[in-house]
């Protein structure tokens, strides 16, 4: 299945996503219920940081299979490369992730903003 070894298949770079990912849902909570200029601008450069540790994450998974692929046996090659950068892939689903609730708490804190005004 594919979440159950979610955290475990995409490596060391989950962790620095998932914890900028977890500031960025919070601070999209923040301008959710307090939908200010300040806050928006935290919630962009939150979420470029997590986009960033995401493909981060991803491009250093891809570059160690690929840097490991020599020492298998060349009819498993093809095999270990598809299925190191699928693992590798986990990283920036996860950021997209946390991109994709936290633009939906952002969306809706504008519009509340909006009918407001």
């Amino acid at each position: 299945m594919f979440w159950s070894n979610f955290y475990y298949e995409g490596g060391f770079g989950m962790y620095p996503t998932t914890i900028f990912g977890f500031f960025l849902v919070a601070a999209a909570v923040i301008y959710l219920l307090r939908a200010e200029r300040r806050f928006a601008n935290l919630v962009l450069s939150l979420g470029i940081l997590t986009m960033v540790a995401g493909v981060l994450g991803t491009s250093i998974g891809v570059i160690n299979t690929f840097h490991y692929l020599q020492k298998v046996p060349q009819a498993k090659q093809f095999m270990l490369a598809a299925l190191g950068c699928a693992e590798s892939l986990n990283n920036l689903v996860l950021a997209l992730l946390f991109a994709g609730l936290s633009m939906v708490l952002v969306s809706i804190g504008a519009l509340r903003s909006a009918r407001q005004a």
